[in-house]
């Protein structure tokens, strides 16, 4: 019997209502429906100071940013959805990924990341529903030894469509989003096998 695929999914955004949640959520269902055994995680669950070399070489790594780290190391894959904010991706999940990326003694290098299999989406208000966001949250995943899958969901004028209940107004949109986390599981059990 085949192990169990492990999936973290969380989104790079600490508002309670936000869309990027709601949007991880959906790529979530896809993924156990799939059958993988997937954690959701709110990174305002693990508050962090903003990323300081000086703060590390004196205070070390914040537990939080350990806890973090358990919890990657520990899953095969990664669903990320991130807001874009000014063209970018967001700045907690720059520092959430700054902070888990840092080398410990006699630990392999990027043992979080490196290896790990991501789908990525956005939610967005703008007409690009994240796209221009994702382009640079790619490229620093890619270069921290992470595989990004090279499907992604985006999700434009996202204010007017989130249903009460966190599903999309969209049935194309719900569907692709839903696919993408059975997707990631579907990679991750071929690469297993």
């Amino acid at each position: 019997m085949p192990k169990k695929i492990r999936i973290l999914a969380f989104a790079g955004s600490a508002r309670n209502d936000s869309w990027n949640k709601k949007l991880v959520r959906i790529a979530a269902k896809g993924a156990r429906a799939a059958g993988a055994e997937v954690t959701n995680l709110d990174l305002a669950d693990y508050p962090m100071p903003i990323y300081d070399g000086d703060l590390e070489a004196t205070e070390g790594q914040p537990d939080n940013a350990k806890r973090l780290k358990t919890l990657m190391i520990n899953n095969h894959g990664f669903l990320i959805a991130s807001p874009e904010y000014n063209s970018g991706y967001s700045p907690l999940l720059k520092n959430t990924l700054d902070w888990v990326s840092r080398p410990v003694p006699e630990e392999p290098s990027l043992l979080a990341f490196a290896g790990k299999v991501t789908a990525l989406m956005s939610a967005s208000p703008g007409t690009l529903g994240g796209l221009r966001g994702l382009a640079q949250l790619r490229q620093v995943l890619s270069n921290i030894q992470v595989l990004v899958l090279p499907g992604q969901v985006t999700v434009p004028s996202a204010q007017n469509l989130f249903k009460t209940n966190g599903s999309l107004e969209d049935e194309k949109k719900q569907e692709e989003t839903i696919q993408l986390g059975a997707t990631l599981t579907h990679v991750l059990r071929k690469l297993d096998s």
